[in-house]
């Protein structure tokens, strides 16, 4: 509920600076902007889930993306070319799950040098040359509607559907939560860590093959740069800004689709209102900084206590006889068999 407030003020904010904010066409750009986020954001999700990250999305678009249009080049069939890209996908993802997993490397680091190598296949393929497609049924992905509704807004639902339901409905949900939640007591409770680590960040190898999929339709050319301003950026900001948890473990689908909504709409807005371009980054880091500090503190307090600590002067901190740490060490003294620390345990996690 909390980050949909933000995005209603966000919206009515932007609303009031600028009427071109307002128009349906300004709203279509937005969500056609906002699916490679969202798409990007729920890949970022699942990885995220289990404490790892993935940084080699962005440069993920650009080699699916290359890869679908070179296919078509070759001659082969747009489905076919899809097929292509999403196996692509599939497989940076699980290079990097195997890498993390059996080779216990840092994912920031494995991430970190796929995110190079993905970059530098399409400049190595094409000279670092676009590369345009003719085929008019490739261009339905990105161009294509239904009663109105742009194909890449639907896609995205149909991804939210199927991944929500994957995380909060089946086993193999329960295990990515656990596996992120605390892998050494997963993985005594049986639980197939590796397989696990694979099928997370192979989800977000294809979810960027989906960006990459969706850029390259909605442009019809392939780009080799395409996915290296701030996808990787903006995808990190909507997760972490949606509740997604970046110690893992604590976050759903749906707060990571809003996120996503939000940053489109704050990059959006930006855009409608004048505001230079080199400006957004700073707004979208100081979004994820604040998301960041939440996540850190609320394993510790609880909003309420985080609020009391604000507003409670110095005096009253060091008084040994007032606030809840004195209440809790008073505890014992009314009879009651609890000790008082037991009252005090983390705050239990929602999904």
């Amino acid at each position: 509920m909390g980050i949909a407030a933000v995005l209603v003020l966000v919206v009515i904010a932007f609303s009031l600076l600028s009427p071109n904010f307002r128009t349906l066409e300004n709203a279509q750009v937005l969500l056609l902007n906002g699916a490679v986020i969202a798409f990007l954001a729920l890949g970022q999700t699942f990885v995220l889930l289990t404490g790892g990250i993935d940084l080699s999305t962005g440069s993920n678009v650009a080699l699916t993306g290359m890869i679908a249009a070179l296919s078509m080049q070759a001659g082969l069939p747009w489905w076919a070319a899809v097929l292509i890209a999403i196996a692509t996908g599939l497989f940076v993802g699980s290079i990097n799950g195997a890498l993390i997993y059996y080779l216990k490397l840092p994912p920031f680091i494995v991430t970190f040098a796929t995110f190079g190598v993905a970059a530098s296949i399409p400049l190595i393929l094409t000279g670092g040359g676009s590369v345009n497609v003719a085929d008019p049924f490739f261009a339905i992905i990105g161009r294509g509607s239904i009663y109105g509704i742009p194909m890449p807004v639907i896609l995205v639902a149909v991804a939210a559907i199927i991944f929500g339901f994957l995380l909060r409905f089946t086993a193999t949900g329960v295990h990515i939560y656990a596996v992120g939640g605390n892998a050494e007591t997963s993985r005594l409770a049986g639980v197939n860590s590796g397989l696990i680590i694979l099928l997370v960040y192979a989800l977000s190898g294809l979810c960027a093959a989906m960006g990459g999929l969706i850029v390259t339709s909605r442009l019809m050319v392939g780009y080799p740069s395409a996915g290296s301003g701030n996808e990787l950026f903006y995808s990190i900001a909507a997760a972490v800004v949606g509740g997604v948890s970046l110690f893992g473990g604590i976050g759903s689908i749906s707060g990571a689709l809003l996120g996503a909504v939000l940053i489109a709409t704050v990059s959006n807005g930006m855009n409608v209102v004048g505001v230079q371009s080199y400006w957004q980054p700073l707004v979208i880091g100081l979004i994820i900084l604040g998301g960041v500090i939440i996540d850190t503190h609320r394993r510790q307090l609880s909003f309420a206590a985080l609020l009391g600590r604000f507003r409670r002067s110095p005096g009253q901190d060091s008084t040994p006889g007032s606030g809840t740490t004195a209440t809790a060490l008073a505890a014992p003294s009314t009879g009651s068999t609890v000790p008082a620390d037991a009252t005090a345990g983390p705050t239990p996690s929602t999904h």
